[in-house]
């Protein structure tokens, strides 16, 4: 793929069985995974058990002393692949920082980055985990971007013991949607995550919603029967309630529904002038659509989406339906931090990318090198990064500067994790003359002070 002057976007290809990296044929259509749901931990089958227990290949054991091998895997293509339309960039940038090697304890690392497309599928999440852990020999993975991806990357570290460091899904669809329990110890060892929760959503969501539009306060919520949204619906509805607002629930709804006309009446019989929502971005621009041509748009005052409405594209696929849609960022430009590791601040990032690809940044750009930061700064803190346990200690205690801001994995607010900020943010229209028909403008910092805010909140049918 040709990114014109800036870096050119490689994958570094890991020769797997057709076993652990299923490829349909030219023609073909994947078989559909047995754990879409994702509500639930994914088992390990025995197959993959016993796997964990054969030993590695020579290329594998033959890495070097000095070599480390750090998986990354998130969704390039797929209905998630908006997540991952930046990560080619954000790897050879993190591939050209990195090209001299890392110095830790006296000795220079090599460091190799081997990046795989789950393709937005969970099952094939967790067989390219177990491939990289049993053939490549990672000393360190790193994954992002919704449970579909997460969830199962980090239950294969887990049962494997490498350490695992990931992010950008609700971190209580993380860690009590992989088998913790409120009140007890953890259940892991190795897997860590830094990324936002319900606290940081219902303290951007109740500052937006409590700022210059004015509304009746009722809130129509359209929650997925999926990990985020159970957690979504289990966590952040009764802190929306104790806030003052009015929650009209319809129920939960499968990922790939195509009418929504029950939701939409619903929601215009209990007149809910602000909107919220957690699915996946194909089934909103179905339910945006459909709620647009049945007039529900028209009586929404405040649009508040997450998981879709993230990237330029997907709002631009609206049309003037996805003007003024509110939606909170995980990262954007006018984060006042630096990577460690490139030395690039948010804007320098952002136009490197908008040049070398001709497209608009997006959020994920900042989040992905975050977690690449983050994981070397816990290589470096180990010692020894090729002594895995003394690499997940190292998250157990890790305190790192990113782009998102500082991590500190002692502050919790569970063991395993450290939660990051969400920043009220506007999809509004460009001003004339600009390079994009979009702008994305920050409209409150609530969980972060330190970033600035631009602009005031403008009513969604303006």
């Amino acid at each position: 793929m040709d990114w014109g002057n800036g870096p050119t976007y490689r994958e570094e290809p890991e020769p797997m069985s057709a076993e652990t990296n299923p490829t349909p044929a030219d023609g073909e259509t994947a078989a559909p995974s047995p754990n879409r749901g994702l509500g639930r931990r994914p088992l390990l089958t025995a197959a993959a058990g016993a796997a964990l227990l054969t030993p590695l290949p020579r290329r594998a054991r033959a890495q070097g002393a000095n070599h480390l091998r750090i998986g990354f895997l998130s969704p390039r293509s797929g209905a998630l692949a908006g997540f991952g339309e930046t990560d080619g960039y954000v790897l050879d940038v993190a591939r050209k920082a990195l090209a001299n090697g890392i110095a830790i304890n006296g000795q220079t690392y090599t460091v190799e980055i081997l990046d795989r497309d789950t393709q937005s599928d969970p099952a094939r999440a967790g067989q390219l985990a177990h491939s990289l852990i049993n053939e490549a020999g990672v000393d360190l993975m790193l994954s992002t971007s919704t449970p579909e991806v997460v969830n199962p990357v980090s239950d294969a570290c887990e049962a494997a013991g490498v350490p695992s460091l990931s992010t950008i899904m609700p971190w209580e669809a993380w860690y009590f949607g992989r088998g913790a329990k409120p009140g007890q110890p953890s259940p892991f060892r190795w897997t860590y995550l830094f990324s936002f929760g319900v606290d940081e959503f219902a303290k951007s969501y109740i500052s937006t919603w409590n700022g210059p539009v004015k509304t009746n306060r009722r809130v129509g919520v359209l929650y997925p029967n999926d990990a985020d949204g159970n957690a979504i619906r289990a966590h952040l509805a009764p802190k929306l309630k104790e806030a003052g607002f009015e929650i009209f629930d319809p129920g939960p709804y499968e990922d790939g529904t195509t009418d929504y006309s029950a939701q939409i009446a619903f929601f215009k019989r209990n007149r809910c002038e602000i909107f919220n929502t957690f699915p996946i971005p194909p089934d909103f621009a179905t339910f945006w659509r459909q709620a647009a041509q049945q007039g529900y748009t028209r009586m929404v005052k405040i649009a508040e989406v997450a998981k879709t409405g993230l990237f330029p594209s997907s709002i631009e696929a609206l049309g003037p339906l996805g003007y003024n849609i509110a939606a909170g960022v995980y990262w954007h430009p006018d984060f006042p931090y630096r990577s460690p590791l490139t030395g690039l601040d948010g804007h320098a990032l952002a136009q490197g990318y908008e040049t070398a690809s001709g497209k608009q940044w997006t959020q994920q750009l900042g989040a992905s090198l975050s977690l690449i930061d983050a994981g070397i700064a816990a290589l470096k803190a180990s010692a020894n990064p090729k002594d895995k346990k003394a690499v997940a200690e190292s998250l157990s205690r890790l305190k790192a500067m990113t782009m998102m801001g500082e991590l500190d994995f002692t502050k919790g607010p569970v063991p395993n994790v450290f939660a990051t900020p969400i920043i009220g943010a506007q999809w509004i229209k460009a001003k004339p003359g600009s390079r994009f028909k979009l702008d994305y403008v920050i409209i409150e910092n609530a969980n972060d002070p330190n970033v600035p805010v631009s602009n005031k909140l403008m009513p969604y049918s303006a």
